[in-house]
């Protein structure tokens, strides 16, 4: 689809020719659509997570299940976002298919779009039966921003920015309060 003149071209948001399958751990930051807070409050530095947080959470637990090749390390909700470390490990012997099945992909944007897919489906449903607060047009903004992590300094760099993200929810640039 050819850009309307007004339109900038997207800044690639993967490294270029990085396979994304291999074993390594990844830092995850997802945002909801025009960064709505749709997913509880930071109160006394605190994340307190609304019914529509829980479920989020819900679905980033259950990432290992459906990718067994993972395993989850630190991980914060936020009010209108979502950051999160995944580590990629060897994969499993293939199991049969069935519904439900584990999928053998390891590759992270499959995995974020299954996230990214059960997680609008139930907040549709929230919408639905629970009257949660409707979002505009979609759940989640378009991709998802990443950084490889390269070394052992790196992974805790990033552990510790996870674990200290809601104390700096005032000064946080995804908090709809800070935009300009």
């Amino acid at each position: 689809m050819p850009l309307k003149p007004y339109q900038e071209p997207r800044k690639p948001t993967r490294l270029q020719g990085y396979d994304y399958s291999q074993n390594g751990a990844y830092f995850v930051t997802i945002c909801t659509q025009n960064r709505v807070n749709l997913f509880g409050e930071i109160h006394a530095d605190e994340m307190n997570p609304n019914r529509s947080g829980e479920m989020i959470m819900y679905w980033w637990h259950k990432l290992q299940d459906k990718f067994p090749a993972i395993e989850l390390d630190k991980v914060v909700l936020m009010p209108n976002h979502l950051h999160g470390i995944i580590v990629l490990f060897e994969d499993l012997p293939k199991q049969g298919a069935h519904a439900g099945a584990p999928l053998q992909s390891r590759r992270l944007d499959e995995i974020m779009q299954w996230f990214k897919t059960m997680t609008t489906n139930a907040y549709i449903r929230g919408v639905k039966e629970q009257a949660w607060e409707t979002f505009p047009g979609k759940l989640w903004q378009r991709s998802f921003h990443d950084h490889i992590i390269r070394n052992e300094y790196d992974l805790n760099t990033h552990r510790q920015y996870i674990l200290s993200n809601p104390a700096r929810w005032n000064e946080d640039a995804d908090n709809p309060i800070n935009a300009s």
